[in-house]
């Protein structure tokens, strides 16, 4: 069994902080603590100056396979993922077909086995993502699907919600869900609000967002089955987590790195990379999704990456897509838009433990990502220097797709290193196959 030692570093997992080598043979750590010696013939990372943490896990991944492979492919995706460090993704079920059948949802578990990162998937909520039937959540909690969302809509009809939340309790699954009134949103491009208003662009309001929230923990609070909230953005919606969690109800949120950085005066370019749903929010929005993290009221951070080719994205603002890629910048993002108000520990457990727990993919639910740093636990590792400085550079991405928000962007804090079951699969930030 291959060995390999990890030099140098500050070690973060959920039990806190220390200065330890760690050594893995095989799938799995062996042992950590300082001054390790390497065993002849042993490969050597060098992690000096970094933390070396669990993979990260993130639980918004559009990897576009089946139907869109012209933006994306679970191989491509999965590249982008383990240079952004991630160790597992969870693709969400907006395709073509979309994941709501069973034959759809071994495709991609198929497809992803041999990827750098680990593929878990979603599976729809309702047939077809159209929020009318219920897709056969049984069958496909039977293969191992643990989230449940319709993502790129919201569940609209509340009575077709409440049913797959008592049906999810009865399967012990969790529902994912994108809060947006449609009809509030209708015909919305961006945040409405003064940037709207001077830029002559329909605007789509937070109340879109907080009203299907509220709802939907009104339907928790009468079913108390467990369900978490996607990229949320406003802080109307953090403050409704937060009391829903002061009162004792079973959810979890995530927040978007972009919505933790960018406001919606980016829009004032017309440039359509800055579209994306839910919209660029005011500056008031950002800093309560930001103390929302630091709290503790939002769980995770998810890249939410949603590649789309330049022939789509390219169109005029209205007319172009929302989304854009965060997968190889989304813990930079995080890292430079929190400015230390997050400690390591917080950051990555935002980034690692806790995701791997609301998607099922932690040891406690028989997975292997997100435990702690310690001998016989996974070698599902990231090694991220908080030192580094580098510019985005779009056509460096993996991706098959370029539309990033950051290009021409510096950004400080890149990933070293990434091990994927034991296997370096990331090296001085470059990818090994």
């Amino acid at each position: 069994m291959a060995e390999l030692l990890i030099r140098g570093g500050t070690v973060v997992d959920e039990g806190g902080e220390r200065r330890a080598d760690v050594l893995v043979s095989g799938r799995d750590v062996v042992a950590v603590a300082e001054g390790i010696e390497a065993p002849a013939g042993a490969r050597v990372l060098d992690a000096g100056g970094c933390l070396v943490a669990p993979g990260l896990v993130d639980l918004h991944t559009h990897l576009r396979q089946p139907g869109g492979e012209v933006a994306e492919t679970v191989e491509s995706g999965c590249r982008a993922a383990a240079l952004g460090g991630y160790g597992a993704v969870v693709a969400m079920p907006n395709t073509e077909p979309a994941i709501d059948d069973p034959s759809v949802a071994r495709d991609v578990l198929e497809l992803g086995r041999g990827a750098l990162a680990q593929v878990a998937v979603a599976g729809a909520i309702t047939i077809g993502r159209r929020g009318e039937r219920l897709s056969p959540m049984g069958e496909l909690a039977a293969l191992g699907v643990r989230l449940f969302t319709d993502d790129g809509s919201g569940v609209q009809d509340a009575s077709v919600m409440r049913q797959a939340l008592e049906y999810a309790g009865d399967l012990g699954v969790v529902l994912a869900e994108h809060c947006e009134d449609a009809s509030l949103a209708a015909g919305g491009h961006m945040h409405e609000g003064a940037w709207s208003s001077r830029l002559g662009l329909p605007g789509q309001p937070a109340l879109a967002e907080e009203a299907m929230l509220a709802r939907d923990l009104s339907l928790v609070r009468l079913t108390r089955t467990p369900m978490h909230f996607l990229h949320l953005s406003t802080a109307g919606s953090v403050d409704l987590v937060r009391r829903a969690k002061a009162e004792g109800l079973p959810v979890t949120a995530e927040v978007t790195p972009h919505h933790l950085l960018l406001t919606d005066a980016e829009v004032a370019s017309y440039d359509p990379v800055f579209k994306v749903n839910p919209p660029l929010r005011g500056q008031a929005d950002v800093e309560a999704v930001r103390g929302g993290l630091v709290e503790g009221v939002i769980d995770a951070v998810a890249t939410d990456h949603a590649p789309h080719p330049p022939e789509t994205k390219e169109r005029p603002f209205e007319e172009a897509p929302p989304g854009m890629l965060g997968l190889e910048t989304a813990l930079a993002v995080a890292f430079g838009a929190l400015s230390g108000r997050l400690g390591a520990v917080g950051l990555l457990g935002a980034f690692s433990w806790r995701p791997a727990r609301i998607a099922g993919l932690d040891p406690a639910s028989g997975g292997r990502q997100g435990g702690p740093v310690a001998p016989g636990a996974p070698a599902n590792l990231v090694v991220f220097d908080p030192a580094a400085e580098w510019e985005v550079d779009p056509a460096a991405l993996s991706s098959r797709s370029r539309n990033t928000p950051y290009g021409g962007r510096r950004l400080r804090g890149r990933v070293r290193h990434t091990l994927r079951e034991g296997e370096p699969v990331v090296v001085d930030a470059r990818a090994q196959r």
